[in-house]
């Protein structure tokens, strides 16, 4: 699983798609808890996250959003810049 980007202990990852379903979707992992976040709808589909990681990814796959649903389409994976 490639992964996109780290920052503040965070480390997002996003599965290759023949391996995964929809909605679009990315793998934050902090520690030992891991969240998956609908990419579209910004929200966590399942998991969870301590709430101070969990505003970060957010507030990062908010920016990156378009970035983020072209690699979901392509599978062109690369590193995205971190907050």
């Amino acid at each position: 699983m490639p992964v996109l980007s780290r920052f503040y202990g965070i480390i997002i990852r996003m599965y290759f798609q023949q391996a995964e379903h929809n909605p679009p979707h990315i793998h934050a992992i902090y520690d030992e808890d891991v969240a998956v976040i609908d990419i579209q709808e910004n929200n966590v589909i399942e998991g969870q996250l301590p709430s101070k990681a969990l505003t970060m990814v957010k507030e990062w796959v908010a920016i990156h959003k378009c970035e983020l649903l072209d690699i979901w389409n392509t599978q062109e994976f690369k590193t995205l810049p971190p907050l």
